[in-house]
């Protein structure tokens, strides 16, 4: 019979906030496998360090970090490929993934391959947004406020449209678009209601008005938008 897929989500960073089922199931892994930047760093790997068996055979997706989609396709491609070979030998599969699996998580890349054939249980995991609001003391929305998120990358038109037609706004992903945002925001007349959080739930973790924040945003970084009165105070 063939083995299992879990995709596991890990939450922000801190190792303390995966939740129990992720914890069995990554410290009984036979194989865990995970995406890794070129140089073979893994922010997923990292976060489950502790958790990951010691005799774990330990399978590493290379994703290339470049706008060209074709190329983190095709590490994707070998990815299932190399984890087909355990699951079609009987072995279970843990695939670690920063957050929730799909929540732009990477996880879903891999389900998306392998889940027609394998049987595929997905593991949900708080997500950055959560942990930002919480780290920030911001809730997201109350009452019939609805909430949109925005990825940074977007054209800054575009955004600006969103973001003038939303209650309450979630920018992720902001890294190298930073400089972008605070644009849109101004024209927008919204910076002041701004919070910037870096890092959140980790020990380098930064949550600022977005007019203090740094000049250079890392990619794990995201900037909560509220209009208005907080409704939550009402």
């Amino acid at each position: 019979m063939s083995g299992t897929l879990y995709g596991i989500g890990l939450g922000p960073g801190d190792p303390e906030l995966m939740t129990l089922k992720a914890y069995r199931l990554i410290s009984g892994a036979e194989v865990v496998a995970y995406p890794a930047l070129e140089n073979g760093e893994s922010f997923a790997r990292a976060i489950a360090a502790d958790v990951i068996p010691e005799d774990a055979v330990e399978v590493t997706i290379h994703i290339p970090m470049t706008v060209e989609r074709g190329p983190a396709q095709a590490a994707y491609d070998q990815g299932a490929a190399d984890i087909a070979e355990h699951l079609d030998a009987g072995r279970d599969v843990v695939v670690l993934c920063e957050g929730d699996p799909f929540f732009y998580g990477s996880f879903m890349y891999l389900f998306a391959r392998l889940s027609g054939t394998y049987e595929t249980e997905v593991v949900p995991g708080v997500t950055s947004v959560t942990a930002c609001a919480a780290v920030s003391g911001r809730p997201l929305t109350a009452r019939n406020e609805v909430l949109t998120i925005i990825p940074g990358p977007l054209d800054a038109a575009l955004m600006q449209d969103r973001i003038a037609a939303a209650e309450a706004v979630v920018i992720m992903k902001v890294g190298r678009h930073l400089a972008k945002i605070r644009k849109v925001l101004d024209a927008l007349n919204l910076s002041a209601n701004a919070i910037y959080v870096e890092r959140a739930s980790l020990p380098s973790q930064k949550v600022l008005p977005l007019k203090d924040a740094p000049c250079d945003a890392p990619y794990f970084s995201m900037i909560l938008v509220t209009k208005g009165q907080d409704p939550w105070l009402n």
